[in-house]
């Protein structure tokens, strides 16, 4: 389809549930974290979407997610990071820890991080945090249709079609069974673990399999008198019944528990990691009380069956078809890499599309999602199957030969793209390598403090404090190419860099220049100034977008 036509399909624009168009550039199979952070990004490049989701409402189960540094700078991006945090301090301890208990009433086994922010604040102007789900979800669901994106609840996709100009899907309303023919010139599959999506393009996954048929309880019982105003984040408990962990809400009066393995697995270990075969209430309340070590009142307010497996999809990518978050790959909850790595999934995709839609890049800038994502996502699942052996059952150690585990900034900060330093990286010694994340730096223009990380959205030159001919070569090659997204600054003279830290951290000299991504990621660097800046940075640019 060219370009002419896909204007013309946007025009054609229909009607479903009244306000919401059964057309757009971008559709998103999913509604869940995934699907609605994909599409406050595509709102916040300018482009809109459709979503759909099967669920009528978010879940009402309390589900905690741990959200990383990283994916609140993406936050911060959309403007929603104040509110994100605020609502995390309402449910959960801020500045927590994550230990090991024998129970929650007996001792202490270990220190896994004793505290979520300490040492960070160097590398990011944003902090780890808690944050449940269901309370998360309408943030971001309220921010992606603030920028235009559209969102259909209670309807499920029951067929999909690609051509050459696009996808379309067929949609059923839940309630009364209706369908309805909605059009794309792209999908994004953020459908789950169970992806539709992904099976009917036939992609397999690859990995280490499942390995516990795991479950999840919510209750509510008054646990103040075991935890108390301790700044516990998360607590895993290992006992000869059971081995797992809470997450509490504030006050430690509810919360839930993950539990892995049940019983020895010495004596028995397909009844071990089998923990949701008996979901009785009675059976529930056991459990429970088996990880606080006390026979308490309890509640069950649900329950939620799942296993735990680590596996990635082959591929990323089919035709017009993206596969992000459980959809393209699954991990054990421990570490909290899996939503993280999802929502960075998604963030990784959303400018690609915004600047081939907008015809800014070429299509071939579509392909590097998969092999830019699919080698991070194995890293994270592996490190993320390392700690739950580590944490839950070190037993399988000797067996399953897990990866050894890498500090957790290197997972959250320190992934890079096409980089000869590989996978992974200390964010603290990358030294702005094109492949890695731009590093954080605190700047300051008219009086107002500002992150490197702020700059980032679009595509950005940050240039030494006498490099101003980097600058002006930016402002040419603007004006050249039809509008690119490109800002440029002399750091160092507008905005002032204080400490006069940005040289180093960026491995170029005053005469140099940076440029980084839309997504803060480092495309390209020169150490110094050059005869032909504006020949150097088309260059430069054109390889990054994948044109001529």
């Amino acid at each position: 389809m060219t370009r002419t036509d896909l204007a013309g399909a946007r025009r054609r624009v229909g009607v479903l549930d009244n306000d919401v168009t059964d057309e757009a550039p971008v559709l998103i199979a999913g509604g869940g974290l995934v699907g609605l952070s994909a599409a406050a990004f595509l709102a916040h490049q300018g482009i809109r979407s459709l979503t759909i989701e099967r669920l009528a409402a978010s879940s009402p189960l309390p589900r905690a997610a741990f959200f990383h540094m990283r994916t609140l700078e993406m936050f911060r991006g959309l403007g929603i990071e104040d509110a994100v945090r605020t609502q995390s301090a309402k449910e959960f301890v801020p500045e927590g820890a994550i230990i090991a208990m024998e129970t929650l009433a007996g001792r202490k086994l270990a220190d896994i991080i004793p505290n979520l922010n300490e040492g960070i604040d160097a590398l990011s102007p944003c902090r780890r945090l808690f944050l449940n789900q269901p309370t998360l979800e309408p943030i971001l669901r309220e921010c992606a249709r603030a920028g235009g994106a559209s969102i259909v609840q209670g309807a499920e996709i029951v067929d999909v079609r690609q051509d050459s100009g696009g996808v379309s899907l067929t949609i059923r309303k839940i309630d009364d069974k209706s369908t309805r023919e909605v059009r794309g010139d792209y999908l994004i599959a953020a459908d789950g673990a169970h992806s539709r999506i992904r099976a009917a393009l036939g992609i397999d996954s690859e990995g280490r399999g499942a390995f516990s048929n795991s479950l999840t309880i919510y209750f509510t019982a008054d646990l103040f008198p075991y935890v108390g105003d301790k700044a516990w984040s998360l607590i895993y408990v290992n006992n000869p019944r059971l081995r797992g962990f809470f997450r509490l809400n504030r006050a430690a009066t509810a919360g839930f528990l993950g539990v892995n393995i049940v019983g020895d697995p010495a004596i028995d270990p397909e009844a071990a990691v089998n923990a949701a075969t008996d979901v009785s209430e009675a059976r529930l309340i056991e459990l429970v009380r088996a990880g606080v070590g006390k026979d308490l009142p309890v509640r069950i307010d649900g329950y939620s069956r799942w296993r735990a497996t680590a596996s990635v999809a082959r591929k990323l990518h089919d035709g017009r078809i993206f596969i992000a978050g459980d959809a393209a790959h699954l991990m054990p909850p421990n570490g909290g890499f899996g939503g993280n790595t999802g929502i960075h999934d998604a963030h990784n995709l959303a400018w690609k599309l915004a600047l081939v839609i907008k015809g800014h890049a070429g299509a071939g800038l579509l392909d590097t999602y998969e092999t830019e994502r699919r080698p991070v996502a194995v890293f994270t699942v592996e490190q993320a199957f390392s700690r739950y052996v580590a944490r839950t059952a070190p037993w399988l150690a000797a067996r399953v030969q897990p990866e050894p585990l890498v500090d957790d900034l290197h997972i959250e900060l320190g992934y890079l793209y096409n980089s000869p330093l590989g996978v992974h990286a200390d964010p603290r010694d990358t030294g702005g390598v094109p492949g890695s994340r731009a590093p954080h730096l605190w700047l300051e223009s008219q009086g107002k403090r500002f992150s490197t990380i702020d700059l980032a959205g679009r595509y950005v030159l940050l240039a030494g404090a006498a490099g101003s001919a980097w600058v002006d070569a930016a402002k040419e090659l603007t004006r050249a190419c039809g509008g690119v997204p490109l800002d440029a600054y002399c750091i160092g003279r507008d905005p002032a860099d204080s400490e006069q830290r940005f040289p180093a951290a960026y491995g170029i000299s005053s005469s140099g220049a940076s440029l980084v991504r839309p997504d803060g990621f480092v495309t390209w660097n020169c150490p110094e100034g050059v005869a032909e800046p504006v020949t150097a940075l088309q260059a430069a640019l054109n390889a990054s977008l994948c044109s001529r």
